[in-house]
């Protein structure tokens, strides 16, 4: 499953590597990455071993916004 969220606070590499590295923990998760240029993140992940929500609350454990 693949999916784009829009992540409002991040403009750093600083911000880029807390999100992919936090996220890319999870179980499940093959691939996330960050596009700072439109506050972005895409995640590919498998369903059966995480959910949608269980990523939006990595990202918000960060101190950024999911909306």
């Amino acid at each position: 499953m693949k999916e784009t969220l829009k992540v409002q606070g991040m403009s750093c590499n600083h911000c880029v590597n807390s999100i992919e590295g936090n996220v890319g923990q999870l179980a499940g998760v093959s691939s996330v990455k960050v596009d700072l240029n439109n506050d972005e993140v895409t995640v590919e992940f498998d369903n059966q071993q995480t959910t949608l929500d269980q990523i939006k609350e990595t990202i918000e454990e960060q101190g950024y916004d999911v909306v």
